[in-house]
């Protein structure tokens, strides 16, 4: 093999060496970006989660509060509907007892 056959075999291995090299770091250096890249999507999915959960946990509290005071309502207005109707019963009881001690 003459000198010059060596000599561009040796630059093209070379050459082949600095393309692997090249392409080593810029794998690398995509492989960092995309992980960077899919940490940056992570964080952002779980505040937006985060935002929605709070979001729903805001509106179930409405909700529940809305229902507890409707409930509440319904219940003053039946406790005094029976408050009325005991209140009726106690004068009848009244009346009674002393018709019974008056009768007696």
């Amino acid at each position: 093999m003459s000198f010059e056959a060596i000599s561009k075999i040796a630059q093209a291995e070379a050459e082949a060496k600095a393309l692997v090299a090249n392409a080593e770091t810029r794998a690398k250096q995509l492989a960092a970006d995309a992980e960077s890249a899919g940490k940056l999507a992570v964080e952002a999915a779980v505040q937006k989660a985060d935002a929605e959960l709070e979001e729903l946990g805001r509106q179930v509290n409405e909700k529940a509060k809305a229902g507890a005071e409707k409930l509440s309502g319904e219940l003053e207005n039946q406790k005094a509907a029976l408050r009325a109707k005991a209140g009726g019963k106690l004068d009848a009881a009244a009346a009674k007892v002393v018709e019974r001690i008056v009768n007696s």
